[in-house]
């Protein structure tokens, strides 16, 4: 099993050294621009066969959807990043990452239908305000919210790191003098481990939909404006979470090379005290990383 995930590791790490060393990023990049124009494209007509009735438009409207969040998500984005960090900074399990990444997707989706429904019912706002704002407020306000979220999770393995020190001083200074180790007392002095970690994992959850969520797609607001516009409210709605879901899709595949990437390093760690000061390590690494994007992210949107 440790052989297994060290192959696949090494498989990520190969992928990762193309995409950020040998110009795969921008080969990805372009692709996934023309992706994403085509579906648009498509997405029109699509709209149009709707509101004429055609049989089966529904269908192939929510297909296109999805093949736009696809595309849309295999670009440059702060989702996949937010996501593929925390996967490599906390040992979190795949099934609740894979959870994260479905649900920061569909709250993209959710805070597009809000922005968009709030602006033409309340406020009367116009389709080029509306991408405006998303653009010139809600995106700056996402990338500092992920460059907080990367540099509180490398403060967090710091302190991991200072945390495991001093024990290990504690530890070998009390067995240098004789203390005793055993407190005769059976009663909880505070959560356990297993609570901690559960109220930090909801806690992380949180910030990093939110944090997600904050910066609404741009395909998603387009489709809602024109749908409301041809009077197929609930139809956009639906296009708009279908995009969600194909977003989630690339930002899942995403979650899995984190976790692979990160536990095939950690099965050349021993046991113990050295993976709970690796993990210490990559959580602090990983947060610089995360916060150093997200920065560099939000001056360019400045």
């Amino acid at each position: 099993m440790q052989r297994a995930l060290l192959i696949a590791a090494l498989g990520v790490a190969a992928l990762a050294v193309w995409l950020w060393g040998f110009g795969g990023a921008n080969t990805v990049a372009v692709w996934a621009a023309e992706g994403q124009r085509l579906a648009q494209n498509a997405m029109a007509r699509g709209l149009r066969s709707l509101k004429a009735g055609d049989p089966g438009a529904l269908v192939t409207l929510l297909g296109l959807c999805f093949a736009y969040g696809v595309c849309h998500a295999a670009g440059p984005g702060h989702g996949k990043i937010l996501i593929g960090g925390y996967g490599i900074a906390a040992r979190v399990p795949l099934a609740r990452l894979g959870g994260l990444a479905i649900a920061s997707s569909l709250a993209q989706a959710a805070s597009a239908v809000a922005l968009v429904y709030t602006g033409v019912l309340l406020l009367n706002w116009s389709r080029s305000y509306m991408q405006s704002l998303a653009d010139t407020l809600m995106a700056p306000l996402s990338y500092g919210a992920i460059a907080l979220i990367g540099l509180w999770l490398g403060l967090r393995g710091l302190r991991k790191l200072a945390a495991r020190q001093s024990y290990d001083r504690g530890h070998n200074r009390g067995h240098g003098h004789g203390y005793d180790h055993g407190h005769g007392c059976n009663h909880a002095h505070g959560p356990t481990p297993d609570q901690a970690a559960a109220v930090r994992s909801v806690r992380d959850g949180v910030l990093l939909i939110g944090a997600i969520a904050l910066r609404p797609c741009t395909g998603a607001l387009f489709l809602l404006i024109i749908t409301w516009r041809m009077d197929l409210v609930w139809q956009g709605i639906a296009g708009a979470f279908a995009i969600g879901l194909g977003t989630a899709f690339v930002t899942l595949a995403v979650a899995a090379a984190s976790v692979t990437l990160r536990e095939g390093a950690l099965s050349r760690v021993a046991s113990g005290p050295a993976t709970v000061r690796a993990l210490g390590l990559v959580e602090t690494l990983a947060g610089g990383v995360i916060a150093a994007i997200a920065l560099q992210l939000l001056q360019r949107s400045l």
